[in-house]
Formats: C-alpha cells, sequence, structure tokens
C-alpha cells in the first residue's frame, strides 16, 4: 500500500519529481487522454453533493450518479482498491474510490501510474458512503482534469511566511485562513457598496495615470507615456478628480480602486494598495464621520455576522456602539501635560521634538504637532476613535475650522493604535485653495518629495463653483487588518515584495 504524504522535499527531490510528472504528463498525451482537457461532462460540485447528503448512513448507497472534480490532496492506492480525497477551491472535500469490479484492470492500473497529489481529476459514479462513514464517489470512470508537474507542499505542516506570500496560490491550497481571508474582503467591500448605495451614492472611476499627481502628500510613481511623449504619474490619491465630478453635479459620489505611493513597506503601508474614497455636496466632516462608523460596523457585521469581530490570533474586538471624537491638541495636552496652541512658536516645538529624539522631516508648526501627538496619544488608541481638528499647514485641502482659528475640519480615525481612515470639510474656496497649493510648490522646491504641486485643471473647476462638500478616505487593506487582525501583506491577495 502506498500513502503519498511525504515530508517536505528537498529541491534536488523537487526536480526528480517534477521529472516524473513531466513522463506522466507525456504518457497521458500520447495515449489519446490528455493532461489539459478543454471540457470535462462535469454535473455538480464538491459543495453541492456535501450539502446534499450531511448526514448519510455507513454502507449506504444512493443511486445518485454525479460527475465532479477537485484537487488531489491525499492519495491511497491498496492493491485492487485506491483511496482518493479531492478538494474544492473553496477547502470542500469528498473522497472518490477508485476500484478493479467497477473501472477494469486497465483504468486501475492507469490511475496507479498517472495519478499525483496535486493533480485536478474528474470522477463519475455514485454517491455512497463508505463502510467507515465516509461520503465518498464509487467512481465508474476518471480523468485527468490538469496534469500537476510540480508537486504540492507537505499540506501536513504550515508553510512558512515567505512562502505564504510569495506563492498566495499555495496558501489558498492549503490554508482555510488563507481562502477565510478572501471571502472577509469580498464581503466587506460588498459591504461597503451597499451601504453606500443605501445613501444614494454614485460609484465611479478616476484616472490611474495622471499628469499631475495630487489629492495627498506622498512621494509618487513615475512613468513615461510614449504615445504623448510626457511623464506621467501613477496616482498617489483619487480626490481630486472625484470633486471635478462634484463640480459636475454628481453630488454623492464614491470610488473603490487602487493607489501608488512610491514610499516604504511595512506591516501597515504597502507601496501599492487599494482605497476608497467618497464625497458628499452639502455634508462635512461630521456627516462622513457618521458614514464611516456606519460603513465599517456594516462591514464587521457581513463578516462575523456582529459588530464584535474574532482576530486571527484569536482575540474580540467591539466595533459597535458610538466611537469617541477627541480634539488633537486637547489629547496631547492632556497627555504630554503640556499647553501646546496653534500660536506655539515653531522652536519651542522643536525643542520639545528635539527633547524626545523626534525628526521632522520638512519642519512647520504642524507637522511637529502631528508628530508629537503621535509620540504621546496615537499608540493608546486601541477602540475606534475619531481624532478631531488638525493644524492648517498639513492639510492643504480642507477647510479652515469655522471656530477654532489656525486649525481645519479634519479627523483621522485609529483603530488598534493605527490610522484608518480620514475625513474633511472640503475647501472649496478656489482662491484659497491657490494659495494652498503656492505653499505646497515652495515647499517642492525646498526639496519636499511629498508636496503637492499646483493643479491648475482642478482649480479650473473649482473655479465654476463647487458646493459645500464632505469627504472621507479609507484603506481597503488597512480596514481588513482592523477587521481580522492580520497585518496589511495577508489582507492583500497578492502583495509587491522584494
Amino acid at each position: 500500500m502506498t500513502d503519498q504524504t511525504p515530508a517536505e522535499p528537498t529541491e534536488e527531490e523537487l526536480s526528480e519529481q517534477t521529472r516524473v510528472r513531466l513522463a506522466k504528463r507525456d504518457r497521458l498525451i500520447d495515449s489519446g487522454a490528455g493532461a489539459y482537457p478543454v471540457s470535462l461532462p462535469i454535473t455538480t460540485t464538491i459543495p453541492a453533493v456535501r450539502a446534499k447528503y450531511p448526514n448519510l448512513e455507513t454502507d449506504a448507497v444512493t443511486g445518485d450518479i454525479v460527475g465532479l472534480a477537485g484537487r488531489v490532496v491525499h492519495l491511497r492506492n491498496t492493491g485492487k482498491l485506491c483511496f482518493v480525497s479531492l478538494q474544492s477551491g473553496d477547502g470542500e472535500r469528498i473522497q472518490a474510490m477508485i476500484s478493479l469490479a467497477e473501472v477494469g484492470e486497465e483504468s486501475l492500473a492507469a490511475w496507479k501510474d498517472l495519478v499525483d497529489l496535486g493533480d485536478h481529476l474528474f470522477v463519475t459514479g455514485e454517491v455512497i458512503s463508505s463502510r467507515r462513514g465516509e461520503l465518498s464517489v464509487m467512481a465508474t470512470d476518471w480523468k485527468i482534469a490538469s496534469k500537476a508537474v510540480r508537486p504540492l507542499p507537505n499540506l501536513h505542516s504550515e508553510l512558512n511566511e515567505e512562502t505564504r506570500v510569495r506563492q498566495r496560490y499555495l496558501d489558498l491550497i492549503s490554508r482555510e485562513a488563507a481562502r477565510a481571508n478572501v471571502r472577509s474582503r469580498a464581503l466587506a467591500v460588498s459591504s461597503l457598496r451597499t451601504t453606500f448605495a443605501n445613501h444614494g451614492y454614485i460609484e465611479v472611476e478616476t484616472p490611474m495615470l495622471q499628469t499631475i499627481h495630487g489629492g495627498a502628500s506622498a512621494r509618487p510613481f513615475v512613468t513615461h507615456s510614449n504615445a504623448f511623449d510626457t511623464e506621467l504619474f501613477l496616482r498617489i490619491a483619487p480626490e481630486l478628480f472625484l470633486k471635478r465630478a462634484v463640480v459636475g453635479g454628481i453630488e454623492r459620489v464614491f470610488e473603490i480602486n487602487r493607489n501608488f505611493r512610491n514610499e516604504g513597506a511595512d506591516s501597515t503601508h504597502s507601496p501599492e494598495f487599494a482605497m476608497l474614497e467618497a464625497y458628499q455636496a452639502y455634508g462635512d466632516y461630521h456627516q462622513m464621520a457618521d458614514l464611516t462608523q456606519e460603513m465599517i460596523q456594516n462591514a464587521a457585521f457581513a463578516i462575523s455576522g456582529s459588530h464584535v469581530v474574532t482576530w486571527a490570533d484569536g482575540t474580540t474586538f467591539d466595533f459597535g456602539g458610538e466611537w469617541d471624537r477627541i480634539s488633537m491638541y486637547e489629547s496631547l495636552n492632556e497627555a504630554s501635560g503640556w499647553s501646546i496652541t496653534v500660536d506655539t512658536p515653531l522652536d519651542e516645538l522643536k525643542q520639545k521634538a528635539d527633547a524626545l529624539g523626534i525628526e521632522v522631516g520638512q519642519p512647520t508648526p504642524g507637522k511637529y504637532v502631528e508628530e508629537l501627538w503621535e509620540h504621546f496619544v496615537k499608540g493608546g488608541l486601541e477602540r475606534p476613535t475619531f481624532v478631531m481638528d488638525f493644524p492648517v499647514d498639513t492639510s492643504p485641502l480642507v477647510r479652515d475650522h469655522r471656530s477654532k482659528t489656525g486649525l481645519v475640519e479634519k479627523w483621522d480615525l485609529y483603530v488598534r493604535g493605527f490610522e484608518l481612515a480620514t475625513g474633511y470639510s472640503e475647501l472649496v474656496d478656489p482662491v484659497i485653495q491657490r494659495e494652498r497649493f503656492v505653499e505646497q510648490a515652495i515647499l517642492a522646491s525646498k526639496g519636499d518629495p511629498e508636496a503637492m504641486r499646483l493643479d491648475e485643471e482642478f482649480l479650473r473647476a473649482l473655479e465654476h463653483g463647487m458646493p459645500p462638500t464632505g469627504g472621507m478616505g479609507m484603506g481597503i487593506d488597512r480596514l481588513l487588518m482592523a477587521l481580522t487582525g492580520l497585518g496589511i501583506r495577508e489582507t492583500i491577495l497578492f502583495p509587491l515584495v522584494k
């Protein structure tokens, strides 16, 4: 009897196994059976059969003849009767039995010669229950659906993280948690779209290739268009185009798509990531905070059936209830014991930062305040918390605060100590917006690679009149981090790796 569940093979053994499998592929092709048929007479699926017969008695027969396919994940050849476990894409499994009495001597011999772990296999036969009570298909015929010429890893041991990330297909084959991550992401994104639809939002798509990068403070990827013979940028944000849509009368608009930022990569940042941005005419940052809380709570419910989610490590996190809203300056002063205001001199802020070993690349008062706030407050924000009212010099696209001089109407949402989303009362005055862009251009001329460029086309749109508007943005990958407790490389199906 042979049971193909070997230990993890060496590179030399992998090469030898591939050579043997390639020879089997050739024999399949030469025999006329084929190693990669274009279609098969499939009548049902493994999950459907398991759902139809959840409690079949031992040794039962159904008379139900099915044709189904799956990947071979276990194989046991025992003389006149062979057993194979087939796995569907969602991880469901069923046993198939290949017997001399049912398929004949020639077919059984071919089975033992040609079938390996990892192959996709089609079987036709009756649904039965084995002597051990296992739901099975007693095959009357079988066929290779796709010959695997490279062996699977040992499915009885954990893949290392490097393999999981670089060869995600193996992760999906071998680990239920990996498949669950894909389903969770799909459920969350579907829930977001449903919430937007319920609020009358329209989904649009805006350019990935842009002649001027804007909408965020970030270093862009630069490319070149041969057709137009011009420098182009992969977008760092869709904001300036979505605002054009609001100017044009699409008063509730959103987009879920990719952003690209030529910056560092770590457990919460990826150079390529999925982003949600939304804008609502006649809204403000308070309304966008309400909407964001509703969206995230709905997404949590879509995944777990509750506002309480269970993370990968088994701990739980509650997204329910009303979320706190705190002032950036007030929370900084409370945590530090200082009395920092928007009028605190730059030199004093620098001294405080230097004493803590905090470095600021392009020093402005607002950047020092934000860095000091992160040092004292950020790490302690476990529960979902909206941090309100930011310095004006760090937020060039945000409306001045209606009652607090030197601040803008902006919030950042923090969950588990990291930033998940941001929201604004949008700056719609084209004159002030031009002044802010000029200030950004000065920073760029001084060497700030993240400063925005002056965008005349966007200013032209604003000059046609943009209504009072609230806006928000949220990383989809980070949303999944918050809902699952995983790092960003686990929430992205195929992350960029070096």
